[in-house]
């Protein structure tokens, strides 16, 4: 006669079965939506880990209906469906210096903003569903030759390139993939009134080089005695600051275009 199975075993085999039935239409749905194949089996790995270091033994109960998670999902890879401006979308355009960018970033990430990408200004493009707000999370990379070993590393982890300005690089990823329905938000702040946030080192730096560029003035003009020859040649430095920084984002932009 078959040994029957504890019931505690024949409870955790059931909820295995349901997690794995949960993660198999979630892909279905997933790759009918659009999403690529190694994007599909990325996402649904990192939810299996997920329930596997969390102990969860309802996938459903971890993370939702099913069809509402994949279509929280499906939106944070940028393969949404076409939607009409309308009140729907929330969009903001805002700049910041490289002491804070990755902290507001992730700070105004949580209040459910998406950057779509960089302009040519440097500010981020975003934007943010009021119907389905949610919470995403960026980081920024240092990228002097070419970003598409980068591009490669990042992407098994869900993150996935939102802009490029002179030698930085931007990634996203929505937290849902980790966090699950706490990802989802209830409501939102309103869109910050600013749009420029700049740090103190930022100002600090700028005054050192104002600084620099006048002492340096001041020395050829008394080296020369001649107060024209100070100022051209301060004038000089900036023109020649601005060229480099005006190359420096050029050759980005070419290598942004090449990939």
């Amino acid at each position: 006669m078959k040994a029957q199975q504890p019931q505690h075993a024949q409870q955790s085999t059931n909820a295995r079965y349901a997690q794995d039935g949960y993660l198999i239409e979630l892909a279905e749905r997933l790759r009918a939506q659009g999403l690529p194949a190694d994007r599909v089996e990325a996402t649904v790995t990192d939810l299996a880990a997920h329930l596997e270091e969390s102990g969860a033994e309802d996938a459903e109960a971890e993370f939702g209906p099913v069809e509402e998670f994949a279509a929280q999902l499906v939106p944070a890879t940028g393969e949404r469906a076409p939607q009409a401006p309308d009140e729907r979308v929330e969009t903001w355009r805002w700049t910041a210096d490289t002491y804070v960018d990755e902290e507001l970033l992730n700070r105004f990430g949580d209040e459910g903003w998406e950057v779509e990408r960089v302009d040519a200004l440097g500010r981020f493009v975003s934007h943010r569903d009021v119907a389905q707000p949610q919470r995403w999370e960026y980081r920024r990379e240092l990228v002097t030759r070419g970003r598409e070993d980068l591009d490669e590393r990042l992407a098994p982890d869900g993150w996935e390139l939102c802009g490029e300005w002179i030698v930085y690089a931007w990634y996203k990823r929505p937290k849902a993939a980790s966090i699950g329905p706490a990802a989802r938000l209830t409501s939102t702040p309103p869109a910050p009134a600013r749009s420029r946030f700049f740090s103190r080192k930022f100002y600090a730096l700028l005054a050192v080089l104002a600084a620099a560029v006048a002492v340096a003035g001041a020395a050829v003009a008394a080296d020369e005695n001649d107060a024209a020859s100070g100022a051209g040649f301060a004038a000089g430095l900036l023109t020649g600051a601005a060229a480099v920084v005006a190359l420096a984002w050029g050759v980005s932009r070419w290598r942004g275009r090449r990939g």
